[in-house]
């Protein structure tokens, strides 16, 4: 027995290891070390926020990790030299990004439409549709139709409120359209569901921001206009458990803009300032992704679900709900929460 229980401990760890990469592409979640480290970074974040958020050209703050693995503050930048900040802050490293104000993907001009090959997401598609296509309120351009959820009893259609409830102006009730008016939808004939319910989103006022920690909607649909899938070159069904964003996952999404992309995580618990149409809103607690070469996201992507790149049970999780984004990274609201608002699940088909 005494030799059983020495195997166990010199072989437990690499096995723990070896299901954690099988099943969720690598270590994603911290060790005992690392979470006292982001501790440390989580109250330096705070103290950056205190201090630096209202600063002209400063736009969020989160965070993230280093070229040699560890773990930094990240402060965002509208523009180069925007804002003098000190290189560290109680031993915690403060890194710098110029990325340019984010936008909500949603109120963005549309890019000009391209060849999209065998499949076009921009298009309209027999019920019932695909996730991952042009959507939105008759009053919206067109934004992406993220996922179907569902409720126990009914079903549902996930995307922000800027694309189903046209910033807090919609109406409960009123027709969504797939695709999106931009893209053809006619309202009423391209009905795909009506406006079910949303989460409000607080715009900064004088003197203050309030704090927002989604930009989500809910459409009730049918199966008879709503299918579980992403068109065809896709990654398919998400799976209905969702994950925790980590530093490092890799992610995918289908957009209605830009199809099928590859990213990773670069910023957790960010804190960011999005312009919308109808002015700015401060967002908590969101993710922030940073494309390969071809980038992440582009104006129309708005409400594409975030999912898992992974292996066996850790691909196609939902991690997160698109939202917004600047020249060189998207923001994401977590998952978890927005499906707790609703009270939903996603229904990836079994």
């Amino acid at each position: 027995m005494r030799g059983v229980k020495v195997l166990r401990s010199r072989w437990l760890p690499l096995l723990l290891l070896a299901a954690d990469v099988l099943f969720f592409g690598g270590p994603h979640r911290p060790d005992h070390a690392l979470r006292k480290s982001l501790a440390e970074a989580r109250a330096v974040q705070a103290l950056a926020n205190e201090r630096w958020l209202d600063l002209e050209g400063v736009v969020g703050t989160a965070v993230g990790v280093d070229a040699r693995g560890e773990l930094v503050v990240k402060v965002y930048l509208s523009r180069p030299s925007a804002a003098l900040l000190p290189a560290a802050v109680d031993g915690v490293p403060l890194v710098l990004e110029v990325t340019g104000p984010f936008v909500a993907l949603g109120d963005l001009p549309i890019p000009a439409a391209e060849d999209d090959g065998p499949v076009d997401p921009k298009k309209s598609f027999p019920r019932p549709v695909p996730i991952g296509v042009s959507t939105g309120h008759p009053d919206v351009s067109a934004g992406t139709l993220g996922a179907r959820v569902t409720d126990g009893r009914r079903v549902f259609a996930l995307s922000n409120n800027h694309v189903y409830a046209n910033r807090n102006q919609a109406r409960e009730g009123d027709r969504l359209l797939q695709p999106g008016v931009h893209d053809g939808g006619r309202d009423p004939d391209d009905e795909i569901g009506t406006l079910w319910d949303f989460e409000e989103i607080r715009f900064c006022g004088v003197p203050s921001c309030a704090f927002n920690v989604m930009d989500a909607a809910l459409a009730l649909s049918s199966d008879e206009n709503l299918g579980h899938e992403t068109p065809d070159g896709g990654y398919g069904a998400p799976r209905s458990r969702p994950l925790d964003a980590a530093l490092g996952m890799e992610v995918q999404k289908y957009g209605r803009t830009t199809g099928q992309t590859t990213g990773r995580v670069t910023g957790i618990h960010a804190t960011l300032d999005v312009d919308y149409r109808t002015g700015r809103a401060r967002f908590e607690e969101q993710v922030v992704i940073t494309g390969g070469s071809g980038g992440f996201s582009a104006p129309g992507d708005s409400g594409s679900l975030v999912v898992s790149r992974g292996t066996l049970l850790g691909d196609r999780r939902p991690v997160a709900l698109l939202f917004a984004g600047s020249s060189t990274s998207t923001i994401a609201s977590p998952i978890g929460p927005v499906l707790e608002r609703f009270g939903v699940q996603v229904d990836g088909g079994g």
